[in-house]
Formats: structure tokens, sequence, C-alpha cells
């Protein structure tokens, strides 16, 4: 008769907003299978309601004894109006009756229904209220039935806007950590921590954490040994994890060590909590030093194997694919075999976790080695199969690692074979700029170390019109990572020659005027390419490509320097470009380049200064004789 209603704490791991609906499905009225718990509750109810404080606590009691957690209890306790009466209570003197009336209300708000009814009613406010109480019991009491009602985005906002995150983080800071505290004490740490992770799923409660001073307090009872303070504990810092404030404090307030330390604890949950920390705070690259220097990669590995929580798994594969950005972590990795172990969770995987596995794989075939013990694993097939995924996410990543180990020959003979190419290729088409500038920069190396890799690109259907299109794109990485494609695929003459055909000069000239470095790298590698066919060196002077090029050579990369100068030689064949150039200044800073260590730059350098002479001398023979 009713949508299923208890929603546990740890349903969201992300720091979204995460939200139930905010309005709750309604019962359907006029059920007649109610049971005894039901009629029993409702002949307690009167006395509940009679007014005699005596009576009232005696059906209270009484009330605690029937199945609380049972939602045809909860909904009775609804229907008869004793909700109301039990926040009423709340707002008495009787110590007895609040107490009484806290601790059906902690049970029965794990019910959607009645969370929301209770904030309908201003119950927060009278239980942030109760959080200032002399009575220990009561605040637990109200802190934890605040934990539960504040899983919607109404009652987070009620209990910000009544004081109640600075309360609740005051209780946090009322008991010192250390062995000598009571059981009364780490349950006041308990209650408030679950309150503040409840609270903490929305983005203006992370901010009144802090703000109260709430992040050294975290980072103090992150150092305690109670499992049922640490699991809200890190649950609250892992949501937060998300603001960069946060992220700054968990590596200065040197938190990593002891979320490294939990990561070996016995409870399965306050593991995922630790790893999910580890996965939202890794993008910096200190802390991901700071999980190796603490020895955190190796639990992370180890934790692979619990691979039927699949929460946990979650956390770990993305913990471990974020610490894989840096080099000496994927080096690390290698001793502990994890590289073969995520071969293993290619498939049979929520998508959640896939996206993580092949994230992590995708930064670990970045080393040459990893690149054949992803093949030797047998891990190539499964990921060419995922390239038909539809999950932009999955697919970007998928793309990093087919195109990372596409790098190696064998692996490159094995996803040819499984039509890897053609899959890639067709993700040009995918709406999602980031899927397609993934899989324009895989094609990279799949076109740089395919046998007979022209004759693939021309099987490929109306592919080079496709990728030539792109060059009209708005996405800059979509840009960049097309002309470096473009780049690989014009080496084949008669490939040049049909993108000549679909216009490839001109829309690549238009992009000359971009102040972006990386663009600039590849664009100008894609342009000294191109001008392998035709009259196309021509077709770049007159579509006006030159001068912009000739700035190039003023930016501080010198990667846009070494592919400019080879775009400015091939240019310089003919004429009408020298002129341009030598208007442009281009001799005085291609001299200082001569001089480069970079062979390639120097010598692109000298041919374009000599052909610019060359022409320069025939001028003057012809105006003097």
């Amino acid at each position: 008769i009713f949508s299923k209603a208890s929603i546990s704490l740890e349903d969201s791991g992300s720091s979204s907003e995460t939200d139930e609906d905010e309005q709750p499905v309604r019962r359907q009225e006029g059920s007649t299978d109610l049971s005894a718990e039901y009629w029993g509750i409702q002949k307690l109810a009167k006395y509940v309601k009679g007014g005699d404080p005596t009576a009232t606590l005696i059906a209270l009691c009484s009330m605690r004894d029937f199945n609380l957690s049972e939602e045809t209890c909860q909904l009775a306790i609804k229907d008869t109006g004793c909700l109301e009466v039990l926040i009423n209570l709340l707002d008495t003197e009787e110590i007895k009756c609040q107490t009484g009336s806290l601790k059906i209300l902690k049970e029965i708000s794990q019910n959607i229904l009645i969370r929301h009814a209770i904030a309908d009613l201003g119950g927060l406010e009278i239980m942030v209220k109760i959080l200032d109480s002399p009575d220990t019991d009561l605040k637990c009491l109200a802190a934890e039935t605040i934990a539960n009602v504040a899983r919607f985005k109404r009652a987070r906002k009620t209990v910000r806007k009544h004081g109640g995150i600075k309360r609740l983080v005051e209780l946090l800071e009322s008991i010192s950590v250390g062995s000598s505290y009571q059981a009364k004490d780490t349950e006041t740490v308990r209650c408030a921590a679950l309150a503040l992770w409840s609270c903490s799923k929305s983005t203006k409660n992370k901010k009144a954490i802090r703000k109260a001073g709430g992040i050294p307090l975290l980072a103090r009872w992150l150092k305690c040994s109670h499992a049922n303070i640490l699991i809200p504990i890190v649950g609250t810092l892992q949501e937060c994890a998300s603001e960069p404030s946060y992220r700054l404090a968990i590596r200065t307030e040197g938190m990593i060590e002891n979320l490294v330390k939990n990561l070996s604890s016995e409870h399965e949950e306050l593991q995922m909590h630790c790893a999910s920390a580890i996965f939202k705070c890794a993008e910096d690259e200190e802390i991901r030093d700071l999980v190796r220097k603490h020895e955190g990669l190796q639990p992370l590995s180890a934790l692979l194997d619990k691979s039927e929580n699949k929460q946990l798994l979650a956390a770990v594969t993305g913990a471990i694919w974020k610490c894989a950005i840096s080099r000496e972590n994927v080096l690390k990795f290698q001793e502990y075999k994890t590289v073969e172990t995520l071969v293993t969770l290619l498939t049979d995987q929520p998508e959640e976790v896939l996206i993580n596995v092949i994230g992590a794989l995708g930064e670990c075939c970045q080393e040459e080695e990893n690149r054949g013990t992803i093949r030797r694993s047998g891990g190539i097939a499964p990921m060419v199969t995922l390239l038909t995924a539809t999950n932009p996410a999955l697919l970007v990543n998928v793309n990093k690692a087919v195109g990372g180990c596409a790098m190696e020959p064998e692996n490159m003979a094995i996803i040819d074979s499984l039509d890897g190419v053609r899959l890639l290729w067709s993700l040009l088409k995918n709406p999602n700029p980031d899927v397609q500038a993934s899989a324009a920069w895989a094609l990279c190396p799949c076109v740089e170390n395919a046998k007979n890799s022209g004759e693939m690109v021309r099987s490929f259907v109306g592919g080079l019109e496709l990728i030539v299109n792109l060059l009209k794109s708005k996405d800059k990485e979509v840009l960049t990572s097309v002309c470096a494609a473009i780049a690989n695929i014009a080496k084949d003459q008669e490939n040049l020659a049909v993108m000549t055909d679909h216009g490839v000069v001109p829309l690549l000239s238009k992009l000359a005027n971009t102040n972006n470095n990386k663009l600039r790298r590849h664009l100008a590698e894609a342009i000294a390419h191109c001008c392998m066919w035709g009259s196309n060196r021509v077709a770049f002077g007159e579509a006006k490509a030159v001068a912009p090029l000739a700035r190039y050579l003023k930016s501080k990369d010198p990667l846009v320097h070494r592919a400019t100068a080879q775009a400015l030689y091939q240019l310089s064949e003919d004429p009408n470009n020298c002129v341009i150039m030598h208007e442009n200044g281009v001799v005085k800073l291609l001299l200082a380049m001569v001089g480069s260590t970079d062979d390639t730059l120097q010598e692109a350098a000298a041919g374009c200064i000599a052909n610019i002479r060359r022409l320069a001398l025939a001028a003057e023979k012809a105006k003097y004789g």
C-alpha cells in the first residue's frame, strides 16, 4: 500500500544535491488490510493526546513496544494525528515526555512520508532548539532525528536557517578526543556527526559547517578509534570534499594519514567512505603524493578483491583512477599487480564501477609496460566492446584507454581486428564534445600504428568528410584533437587529396587567429602536413593563414615553436608566402631558433630562412640584373 520508505543515510556517495522527491508519493487510501498493530496504536493514540502527563508517558512507553521500524506502525502514528502531538510534546518543559516523543520520532522518521510531515509541522525548528538542552540524552535523540529528517533539500535548509549547523558543530567541540570519554560522550559525537552528514549534502551547508569551525573538529575526530563515530565523520568529509576549501584542509590538516589508516578497517562502510574521500581529493597532485607517502596505494589495491560490495568497489576504483594520474603511483600499482586485477573488472560491473576501472587503466597505459600487461591479461577485447556504450563519462575514459593501448603496434593489430578504429571513428558523430575530442585523440595513435593505415582510413565511408567538418566545432578541445588527427591522416597522400576536396585548407586557415597554445601547436602540425598536396601551400597563403602563424613564434611554448617552424618551412616553398613572412618579422625570430638543441626545430627554421633568402636574392637579381 506504500512506496518503500526506508532510505539509508549511506545511499548517496556523491555530493551533488541528492534528494528525495520533494513531494513524496501519497499512500492510496481505503486500504482494508490494516494489521493488529495499526489498531493497537490507534487505541494508544487517545492516551497520548489525553493531556495527563503520566498517562501520556505510559502511552509513549507502550507505543515503543510496537515494532516502529514497520511501515504499518509508522503510518498508524501519522494517520491517527499522533505525529502533531509528538511534535507538540517536544515544545514542553517535561524532559521525560520530550525524551519519549523523540525516541518514537527517531524510529518513525525512517519513513519518507513522515520525514516530510515532521518538516511541515515545524518539528525541525523545535529539535534544533533542543540541541541547546543541558540533558545529553535529549540532545543525542534530537540530533539523530534531525539526521533522519534532513534527507531532503527543504529540511536541510530549515536546519541551517534556524542555527542548527552551528549547534551541531558545537556538540562536536564540547567533547575532547581521548581515551577517557564516557559512552554518553561518544553517543553525543556520533549523533551530531550523523546530523552534519545528512545536512552536508547541500552546498550552502558545507559552507556553514566550515564557517562554524567544523573542519578542524572533523580532523580531530578522524583520529578516534570508534567506527560508529568515524563512519559519519568520514561520511561528512567525503560529502564536503567536493568543495576546494575542504580538499585544501584535508591536505593541510593531515587527514590523509587517517583516511589511509581506516582503509584497513574491518568495517566496509568506513572503508568505502575513506576511499570515496580519497577519490574526490586525489585530483590534487599533492594529495596523490600523500596517499603514496602514507602507503595507501597497497590497501586500495587489496580492496579490489572485495568486488561483491559494489558501493565499496566504486569508491576504491575511483580512488585508484585519480591516484594513477601520478606516474610514481602507477609504478607502485605495477608492483601490486593492480592493472591485472582492474582488467578482470571490465565486464559484469555497474556503470559507475566501469567508468572508474577504465579511467584507471587509461592512466596506467600511459606507461609502456602496462600496455603489454593489459594485452596479456586479455583486456583489449572488453575495452573495445565498451566503445559501444552510451554514457559520455564512460566513453571519454574508454577512448583514452583504447588510444593509450594503441600506442603499441601489437595492441593496435588487436584493436583493428575487433573493428575498434571504426567504432572510434563513429564516436566522432557523438553529440557530446568531450566524447568527440577523446575519440579524435584516440584515433591519432591508431592511424600512426596501424598497418596500411591509409587504406584503413579510406575504408570508412564518409569518414574523412566527417573529420574535416569537425573543424567547424565551437569546442577548443575538439578542434585541437581533430587538428592532431588530421596531421596524422594527412601523411597519406590519397587521404590528404580527399581532405583537400572537402575544404580542409580554408577550415584550418580560419582557426589560425587563436591564442590557445595547445590548439596552435596541433593546428601548425596539421598545416605543415596539409601543404604536401597540389597547390595547398598557395591556398593557405590566399586564405590568410601565414601572418597569424608567424605570430606563434612569439609564444613561450617550445612545442608551438617546433610545429610552427615546420609549417612555415613548408609554406615558404611558395614565393608569396615568403614575402608575407618577411613582412611579419619571421627571419629574426627564426634565426634565434637555428641554434636550438631540438634538431627538428633547428632544421625547419634554417630551411625556412634559406627559402626566404633565396627569394630575396632572386628578387635583387631581377631588379639589378
